[in-house]
């Protein structure tokens, strides 16, 4: 962890991915994040995933992965005293993060004006499918739907529209929260004035999107799917050497000349069917035919060498496991080890950060958190005495 956002509390009322996601990240630059939970129900994700030992001690693997480093309050929101304990939340916070739908919180009595008026300095990020207003604003929304309505799936696969095999739009929407939040709590640290930003998980996937979207706004050209293949280049895609699939991008001329020199065909220079970049894309199929006949005198990792010497950018296709175990991740120290105070799992591991600060991989501070673990330390920060804190308990306002 680094101390970027050192000194900003962050209160982290999501569930499930994008959220939490968000705030993940801004923990791992530094935030003091508390995660704010239903009491005895909290966050769903603590019984998602496949590892039985941990949804029975209610840290499932998908709750796990985005919530290291938290610290979490139990808080009854529906609760007039409950509803009192978020206020000095608010009071003490530089952000809140929320995902729940457009009206929610508002029907809870924290509208975004209420919130201004008790905290002016405050970045509230609204996090949703499709953003606070809009004829879907109310709709519920996963990554797939999203994936869907964003024409995501319609450009992915060959035969017929295929969803990412991993939530993408969650998690691009959590970096966009994360992204906003940091520069509205540069705005906030230079004029005291917060901000209230309408994050919507649709949008943030279409601007994710940004090649496919500016060829059909820009050059009215239909997307369409292309497989594995590269709509702007050729020889550009996935090929198939010795021993399995490689993918192989060149983009220029110099780069096409190089991957022919490697793999002995300079013949195919001369071939009238691939001189220029356009004819190359037009006879695709039959280039893509020769090269994958030369790459069988190799294996994949041999050409993905021979190929880096030239810089021809060329890697092989891995699965999960040989992604994370691979030597560059192992030397820039991606994966993280968690000690879990649970019976038969002592320990797991998790993802940190693709940034690096100063030199330094960016990692959780602490185990993810036990349902309301941290309600009793936060509540004695908010300035509530021991008498308090068990009335509160009593009423179930915690």
């Amino acid at each position: 962890m680094t101390d970027l956002l050192s000194g900003i509390r962050v209160l982290d009322l999501t569930t499930v991915l994008a959220g939490p996601f968000a705030a993940y990240h801004l923990g791992l630059m530094g935030a003091d994040v508390i995660k704010i939970e239903v009491p005895v129900v909290g966050d769903m994700a603590r019984e998602f995933g496949e590892n039985e030992m941990l949804r029975g001690a209610h840290m499932g693997p998908s709750f796990v992965a985005q919530n290291a480093g938290k610290r979490s309050v139990s808080v009854n929101l529906k609760d007039e005293q409950g509803a009192l304990v978020f206020e000095r939340l608010l009071q003490s916070a530089d952000v809140l993060l929320e995902n729940m739908r457009p009206g929610v919180l508002e029907r809870l009595g924290f509208s975004p004006d209420r919130i201004a008026q008790i905290n002016p300095a405050l970045v509230y990020c609204a996090l949703s499918g499709f953003g606070q207003t809009g004829p879907l604003s109310s709709r519920p929304a996963y990554d797939q739907i999203i994936q869907g309505l964003a024409g995501i799936a319609s450009i992915t696969g060959l035969e017929q529209p295929f969803r990412v095999g991993f939530p993408v739009c969650d998690t691009l929407g959590g970096y966009v929260a994360a992204m906003a939040i940091n520069a509205a709590l540069v705005k906030s640290s230079r004029t005291g004035q917060g901000s209230y930003l309408d994050v919507s998980m649709l949008e943030s996937a279409l601007t994710a999107m940004s090649w496919v979207v500016s060829e059909h706004l820009i050059s009215s050209r239909p997307a369409i799917r292309y497989g594995n293949d590269n709509a702007a280049s050729s020889p550009s895609g996935t090929f198939h050497a010795q021993d399995g699939p490689l993918n192989i991008a060149t983009n220029t001329q110099v780069q096409f000349d190089a991957l022919c020199t490697v793999i002995g065909r300079r013949d195919l220079l001369d071939d009238q069917r691939f001189v220029s970049r356009s004819l190359r894309k037009t006879h695709r199929r039959e280039l893509s035919a020769e090269i994958d006949s030369a790459l069988q005198q190799r294996s994949a990792a041999e050409w993905e060498d021979l190929l880096a010497e030239v810089s021809v950018p060329a890697g092989r296709l891995l699965n999960v496991e040989q992604a994370l175990t691979q030597d560059q991740i192992r030397e820039r120290g991606l994966v993280h080890d968690l000690v879990m105070d649970i019976p038969g799992q002592p320990v797991v591991q998790v993802l940190g950060s693709g940034v690096h600060v100063d030199g330094e991989t960016l990692a959780p501070a602490s185990s993810p958190p036990r349902l309301g673990q941290h309600t009793e330390e936060i509540l004695i920060e908010l300035g509530y005495r021991a008498d308090e804190i068990i009335a509160l308990r009593e009423r179930q306002a915690i």
